[in-house]
This record gives C-alpha cells, structure tokens and sequence, in this order.
C-alpha cells in the first residue's frame, strides 16, 4: 500500500510516500518539505504548495492520502494556514478519487511508538528505526509526514485486521508499538472514552 502523509503548514509542509507490505515493513519513496514565503500573497503561497503536491501526487501516485487532524490553538495564524492547506491537499486527493484520512498527533504517535504523547525527537527515532534509515528526516515536519503515512498503511492496510481483530490477532505479525496502540485502543473503548477516528 502506497500511502502520502501530509503534515499541513503553510510556510513548512512536510510530504512523505511510503511503501507498506502485507507485513508492515515500511519502505521510504519519497520526503520532501514544501515552503512558501511569508511575503508572498496569500493565494500565491496556497497556490505554490498545491503545486508541489500535485507533483508529488502524479510522480507517485498514492492509493490514499493521509493529513493530520486541526485543532484549535492559541496562535490563529497557525491554524489558518494549517487548515487552508489541508483544505488544498483534500480537494487534490478528492479530484483524483483518493482516500483521505485524518489522524490526530496523538494517534500517530501511539501507532508509531507506542505512548500518544511521545515527543518530536522519539517520533522522529522510531520514523528512521522503522523506515531503516540511519537518522531521522529532517526537518520534523519531514519526519511528521512518514509518521502519518506509515500510522494509516498500518491502521488501514490489507493486513490491518490482525492488529484491530479479535483477542487472538494481537501478536499476529504486530510491532511492539502497534501491540502497545491496541492495548491502549482497546482500554479506551472499555471505558467509554474511545474517540471516533474518521474525519
């Protein structure tokens, strides 16, 4: 399963392409980090990151797109720029008949290291250790792009069934992390505070 992570910025977008197998081993295709300039217009910046997307988009061709989640935050500004760029990452994703999904940062960070609030600095260890790569891609937002892609190829892909099926699936074929994320789903859900995870 192909899959592009999109971690949405408007100055700094990062975009990764991973390749996941049947056995969740994950292959690196493509990582990129998209930037506009401040003292561009808005619709000029929007316009120069869409382009890089479509690029990306028709180099690789992905069989879904995965975006983190928005949330309110102090800075307006930030969540502005954040939600206009998902907005343009969907509606490229849409015009190409593309699954989109929406994770939050915790989500990822419980599928790719086990603890939903690990930090950059383990997202980004655990990114390389995964992908084989002798450091961590930089910069984070590079890093947050393949964390996404590889939490949706191994909470969607062919063989997500062992990890979300029944009692006796949990070790079938499952990383430490993806055991330690069912655990902590299934302990949510025992106790009612299980969020929904579709857009």
């Amino acid at each position: 399963m192909r899959v592009l992570g999109i971690d949405p910025g408007l100055t700094r977008c990062g975009v990764g392409v991973v390749d996941v197998a049947p056995d969740r081993s994950a292959t690196l295709v493509d990582v990129v980090v998209l930037r506009s300039p401040a003292d561009l217009a808005i619709e000029r910046r929007l316009l120069r990151i869409a382009e890089g997307l479509e690029a990306i988009l028709e180099e690789h061709r992905p069989q879904a797109v995965a975006l983190e989640r928005v949330f309110a935050r102090s800075d307006v500004s930030t969540i502005m720029g954040t939600a206009q760029i998902s907005g343009v990452a969907m509606h490229l994703a849409a015009r190409r008949e593309l699954t989109v999904a929406l994770h939050t940062p915790s989500e990822v960070k419980a599928a790719i290291t086990g603890y939903g609030r690990a930090d950059k600095k383990q997202v980004g260890a655990m990114v390389a250790r995964i992908l084989g790569l002798e450091t961590p891609p930089k910069p984070a937002d590079a890093a947050d792009a393949l964390a996404l892609a590889i939490c949706h190829a191994w909470r969607s892909g062919p063989a997500s069934g062992a990890v979300h099926g029944g009692a006796g699936d949990i070790d079938a074929g499952a990383t430490p992390a993806q055991k330690a994320w069912l655990a902590a789903e299934r302990a949510a859900k025992t106790s009612g505070a299980a969020r929904s995870l579709k857009p």
